[in-house]
């Protein structure tokens, strides 16, 4: 999730520092949500923006609290570079809608849900995280639980392209 107001644009990942993150949202926050805060948060590494930009994740449910992501997905992302064992699981709240610029959605039941959770007073972009990614051939992350390495691949590669749509829609809309 990202903010509006300063302290700098955050994407829905939840931070416990001054930085205001953006939320990514999937059911249980070990696969899809991780893997995308884990690659923007490289991304905006990468492009010397870590103290402006800041990120978390969380799911629609409390199946996995407190849980590292999906070993699958952490295989998949350290073969890239990026490094998810740091993340753990965590429900989204209510508080997200304040504390976030971005809540981004996996697919469009979890948006569904969020915009139902969504205080009447939020400023926060509710979104499909791939709406930053218009040529990406999906336009919903699947959720590749039930699936094997290439499902989370793909998963990888869509999060690649919404996470390089996002930072530049952040740095031309925000920064």
């Amino acid at each position: 999730m990202l903010k509006s107001a300063m302290p700098p644009p955050l994407v829905f990942i939840h931070s416990d520092s001054s930085e205001r993150p953006n939320p990514w949202k999937c059911t249980g926050n070990i696969c899809r949500s991780p893997t995308a805060e884990g690659v923007f948060r490289d991304r905006v590494r990468q492009a010397g923006l870590a103290g402006r930009i800041g990120t978390d994740s969380a799911g629609t449910h409390s199946y996995h609290v407190g849980e590292a992501p999906d070993p699958r997905s952490q295989r998949a992302a350290k073969a890239r570079g990026v490094d998810l064992s740091d993340l753990r699981a965590r429900k989204v709240t209510a508080a997200d809608f304040a504390d976030f610029d971005y809540i981004l959605a996996m697919d469009g039941g979890h948006l569904a849900q969020l915009r139902r959770m969504a205080p009447p007073d939020s400023r926060a972009t509710v979104a499909l995280f791939l709406d930053y990614a218009p040529d990406a051939p999906k336009r919903e992350v699947p959720d590749p639980y039930y699936g094997e390495g290439l499902h989370f691949t793909e998963v990888l590669d869509l999060c690649e392209a919404g996470a390089m749509g996002l930072l530049e829609a952040i740095r031309r809309d925000r920064l």
